[in-house]
């Protein structure tokens, strides 16, 4: 259930500064939205999967906090991964 190391790669180079860019807000931000996709894809299949279920919820808060951080100190990287990603807010 992990993302393969091609959508890993392919995400820090499309929202770091570079490849090695993977400590930057945008890029963590990007890599448990991908996540967050595919466990709601699996806990839409498998409905009785509750560890699923937390883990996943554990994984929108941690975006969830992220996000109130990148919000609070660069308005428009926030504004724009927002955007990007096609997130509701």
């Amino acid at each position: 259930m992990a993302l393969n190391k091609e959508e890993v790669t392919s995400t820090i180079a499309k929202f770091g500064k570079d490849e090695k860019d993977t400590g930057a807000s945008e890029v963590q931000i990007a890599l448990l939205t991908k996540r967050i996709n595919q466990l709601t894809e699996h806990c839409k299949r498998f409905k009785k999967d509750k560890s699923g279920q937390r883990g996943l919820l554990i994984l929108v808060g941690q975006r969830r906090r992220m996000l109130k951080y990148l919000q609070r100190t660069g308005l428009e990287r926030y504004r724009s991964l927002i955007k990007e990603l096609g997130l509701r807010k």
